[in-house]
């Protein structure tokens, strides 16, 4: 007997997912048999049921492109992400996607045993031991309360705070929207080939060469990020809440207990070398 695909007429928003992770999730969900909407500033390269334009640098943008959405939403695969020096950085990582969750539950627009996933990175696996400012900026009442502290906070402007905004949002949501019969997880991949990646080559890719070298493993790829994905956005997860999985080969854990040396990974992290 076949078993039917657990996405099979699933209703499926992926934000930021004109290329990389994003657009790997979105075509592996479609595969699956999901009906696939996709936003993105970028024009969407492949088929999709639909796609909206969206500027995450602006909450009007936002807000209209929530507007767009035919029909609800069962799961959502929040996946946009920029690196440092990129104008906007703040409001495209963490601002904009907290903004587009947080309206399309209190709409009302995520069903019943719908299901939330967000792309962090290892590069905010310090969000436990940074739990006062990040709690901070995420705890601001609205966008412009948000983009106040940012203003406010030097550093915490950059690409690693938003990931670490991103780790403590899905943890600190995973209560009340539960209540509500939604659950939100986030994976953290570490190196993955994507065009973001290899825009930033040599800080991005580089970083856990030496690991991979003694592990005998290659760059993560796109489809291995989005395989996790659709696990936690889908039924087969259930039990899974308010959870940062790390998908990184085991580099974080062998370098935390010393089954690796690499002081940089402890740094990272937060521990005691």
């Amino acid at each position: 007997m076949i078993q039917a695909s657990p996405y099979q007429g699933r209703r499926v928003v992926v934000l930021g997912g004109a290329t990389g992770m994003g657009a790997a999730a979105a075509q592996a969900a479609a595969q699956q048999g999901a009906h696939v909407t996709v936003l993105d500033v970028a024009a969407v390269p492949y088929e999709c049921d639909q796609s909206i334009a969206v500027n995450l640098r602006y909450r009007e943008s936002v807000e209209a492109a929530i507007a767009e959405i035919k029909g609800g939403v069962d799961t959502v695969f929040s996946c946009a992400g920029v690196a440092d020096g990129t104008p906007g950085l703040p409001q495209i990582n963490f601002i904009a996607q907290r903004h587009f969750v947080d309206t399309l539950v209190d709409e009302g627009k995520i069903a019943a045993g719908g299901a939330i996933v967000m792309i962090s990175s290892v590069a905010g696996a310090r969000w436990l031991k940074d739990l006062q400012q990040t709690g901070q900026l995420v705890r601001t009442a609205d966008w412009d309360a948000a983009e106040t502290f940012i203003a406010e906070h030097p550093g915490s402007e950059d690409y690693r705070f938003s990931k670490q905004a991103v780790n403590f949002y899905v943890a600190a949501r995973a209560l009340p929207f539960v209540q509500r019969g939604i659950r939100i997880n986030a994976v953290c991949p570490g190196p993955t080939d994507t065009p973001l990646a290899q825009a930033n080559k040599d800080q991005w890719l580089g970083f856990g060469a030496d690991y991979r070298a003694e592990a005998g493993v290659k760059e993560l790829q796109p489809n291995e990020i989005a395989s996790a994905m659709l696990f936690l956005g889908g039924p087969s997860a259930s039990g899974v809440n308010g959870i940062t999985l790390i998908i990184d080969h085991g580099h974080i854990g062998a370098s935390v207990t010393d089954a690796f040396d690499s002081d940089r990974v402890k740094m990272i992290v937060g521990v005691e070398s």
